[in-house]
């Protein structure tokens, strides 16, 4: 995630649009365009082995109602 904030700062493609990925795509568009497809995997990967699933399970066995009997 460092990373990815860090290639967020494109300031190498600011004053020049070319080259044309597709021969109409700017580069800079297709950089943000790889950085979003990049940023969504990432944020895949952290929902899928960082997340609390313990907690997650603890919150919907107190908030169960046929759990109260």
């Amino acid at each position: 995630m460092a990373v990815l904030a860090v290639l967020h700062q494109d300031i190498w493609f600011w004053n020049n649009p070319e080259p044309y990925i597709f021969g109409f795509i700017p580069i800079g568009l297709a950089y943000h365009a790889a950085y979003s497809v990049a940023a969504a995997i990432i944020g895949v990967l952290a929902i899928k082995y960082a997340w609390p699933h313990e907690l997650e399970a603890m919150a919907e066995e107190s908030t169960d109602p046929s759990s109260s009997n």
